[in-house]
């Protein structure tokens, strides 16, 4: 957003403080803009079903001798 608002201070060629101020308030306005139409990324929670957890109590030691 800096460098479009350069970019239109620059193609404006706007030397007034008043055209400062309007293309400063175009520039905040263009990136509220895009700033509220970005979706916000999804959160994920996984859950895990209480049928397949279970519970540390029912392991088993594993043999290891041959």
């Amino acid at each position: 957003m800096i460098f479009s608002t350069l970019a239109m201070l620059l193609l404006s060629q706007t030397s007034s403080g008043l055209g400062v101020t309007v293309i400063a308030l175009a520039a905040l306005a263009l990136g509220l803009l895009v700033a509220m139409t970005v979706p916000l990324p999804k959160v994920r929670t996984t859950e895990v079903p209480a049928e397949t957890a279970e519970p540390a109590s029912q392991e088993q030691p594993v043999s290891t001798a041959l």
